[in-house]
C-alpha cells in the first residue's frame, strides 16, 4: 500500500537483506581499531553498525551501569531509560546503553544517536561494552547481578533471567550471573550507593531492571532533549509527512481505546495517580483522575479533535493506535470541515511516535507512557500538546 514505506526504509538501511548474526564477528582480542560499518563488527549479535572507525574502548575506572529495560512496551522502556541515565550520571559510572526490548534485542543505536547522550554523560553500547571489556574486566565466572529487596526479607531471590523478557534480553547479550548482591536502599540515595558499592569492589552494577522509579521523576523528563531519533526513523518519517501533508499543517492524536486500556481504567476515577499520569496531573493542581481522562469516550475524542482543528486550521489528523483509529467517524465529524484523516499502522511504533512529534498540535492519553515520550519530545522544541478529558 505505501510503497514509499519500504523505499525510505530500504534508504535508511532497515531492510538490508543482511542479518545482523552474518555480520558479526566475535572475537574480542583484535587490536587496533573497531571497524563498525559491513563489513566488521566485532562482537554479539546486534552490535553496532556506525560507518566509522572508533578507537578501542578503554575502562572507565569510575565503573559501569547495566540494566534489563524489561518493563512494558516502549514508552515504559523509555521512561525506565531516562531514569537509569540519570542514576548513571548520579553515580558517577558509565551507562551501558542498553538493547530496547521487543520481540527481540533492538540495539540502542538502531533507533537514537548515541553522541547527543555523550554531551550529558559517558555512555557507551552495551554490545561493545561486553565484546571489548567485558571479557577482561567482567568475565564469565565474575558477574553478579544486583537486586532490590524489602527490609526483613530474610530469604530474597534476584531471578535475574527469570521468565520472559528478562531471560531472552541476557541470553541475546550472552551474559549469565554467577553471583547476586542485595541492597535495600533508593535510586535517589546517591552517597550511600557510592559509599557501598565502590568500583574498586564492584566494577559493574548490572540490574534485573532499570535502577529507576515509573512513572518517571519529574525532573527527569528534560532528559528527552538528549534521545534524537536516528535516520532508521526520520527518513520513513519525513516522508510520509511530506507525501501525506504536502507541507501543510496536521494534528497528531493517540489514542488507547482497545479492552486492555478500558479494563485498565475501569476504577481510575479519582485517584491520584495512575502510570504515566503525572504529566498532565503534575500542572493541575489538586487534580486527581477521571475516567474520561483514562478512557475517553467517542464523543469526547471527536469533540476535542474538532475543536483542534477549528483552532489550528488544520486540514489533516494523523492517527496513532494500537486498536480503532476511528478515521470514519473522524472525517464525518470533521466533514464540514474539509479535513483529511490518516492512520498508518507501521510495523515500528516509533514511526508513529515521530509523526506525532512534529504534528501542529498533539492530543494524547493523560496516563500513557507512549504519549508521554510525544510531549517530553515536543516540550523540547515548545510545540504545543493537550489531553483527552482534560480543559
Amino acid at each position: 500500500m505505501y510503497l514509499w514505506f519500504a523505499a525510505a526504509l530500504l534508504v535508511a538501511g532497515e531492510l538490508s537483506g543482511e542479518s545482523e548474526l552474518e555480520a558479526a564477528e566475535a572475537d574480542p582480542e583484535v587490536p587496533g581499531v573497531v571497524l563498525e560499518k559491513d563489513q566488521h563488527v566485532f562482537g554479539v549479535e546486534g552490535a553496532l553498525k556506525v560507518g566509522v572507525a572508533k578507537p578501542r574502548l578503554e575502562w572507565d575506572p569510575n565503573g559501569y551501569v547495566l540494566f534489563c529495560p524489561c518493563m512494558g512496551r516502549f514508552g515504559n522502556q523509555a521512561e525506565h531509560f531516562l531514569g537509569g541515565l540519570a542514576f548513571a550520571k548520579a553515580v558517577n559510572r558509565t551507562l551501558a546503553l542498553p538493547p530496547w526490548r521487543t520481540d527481540r534485542n533492538v540495539p540502542f543505536s538502531e533507533w537514537f544517536k548515541t553522541e547527543p547522550l555523550e554531551r550529558y554523560h559517558r555512555v557507551v553500547g552495551m554490545e561493545e561494552f561486553l565484546v571489548q571489556l567485558a571479557p577482561i574486566h567482567w568475565p564469565p565466572g565474575r558477574r553478579k547481578g544486583y537486586c532490590w529487596r524489602s527490609r526483613g526479607d530474610a530469604n530474597p531471590k534476584c531471578g535475574m533471567k527469570e521468565g520472559n523478557p528478562f531471560g531472552p534480553f541476557w541470553d541475546h547479550l550472552g551474559v549469565d550471573f554467577d553471583d547476586y548482591v542485595f541492597y535495600d536502599f533508593t535510586y535517589q540515595q546517591t552517597d550511600t550507593w557510592i559509599k557501598e558499592f565502590p568500583p574498586s569492589s564492584h566494577p559493574v552494577l548490572a540490574f534485573k531492571g532499570a535502577p529507576a522509579s515509573f512513572p518517571m521523576r519529574a525532573d527527569h523528563r528534560r532528559l528527552q532533549e538528549y534521545l534524537q531519533w536516528t535516520p532508521t526513523i526520520t527518513i520513513p518519517g519525513q516522508d510520509f509527512i511530506q507525501t501525506t501533508f504536502q507541507g501543510r499543517p496536521y494534528l497528531g492524536i493517540h489514542l488507547r481505546n482497545g479492552p486492555d486500556f478500558e479494563r485498565a481504567c475501569a476504577k481510575v476515577e479519582g485517584t491520584g495517580s495512575f502510570m504515566a499520569s503525572p504529566q498532565c496531573t503534575d500542572i493541575m493542581a489538586g487534580r486527581t483522575l477521571s475516567h474520561k481522562m483514562c478512557f475517553p469516550s467517542k464523543e469526547e475524542i471527536l469533540r476535542k479533535t474538532k475543536n483542534a482543528a477549528l483552532a489550528t486550521r488544520a486540514k489533516f489528523v494523523f492517527v496513532a493506535t494500537d486498536n480503532n483509529p476511528m478515521v470514519e467517524d473522524l472525517e464525518q465529524h470533521l466533514k464540514s470541515l474539509k479535513v483529511k484523516v490518516h492512520h498508518l499502522n507501521p510495523h515500528l511504533p516509533q514511526l508513529d511516535l515521530y509523526i506525532l512529534g512534529q504534528a501542529q498540535h498533539f492530543l494524547g492519553n493523560c496516563v500513557s507512557s507512549f504519549t508521554s515520550f510525544v510531549k517530553r519530545e515536543r516540550d523540547i522544541h515548545n510545540r504545543t500538546s493537550s489531553f483527552w478529558g482534560v480543559d
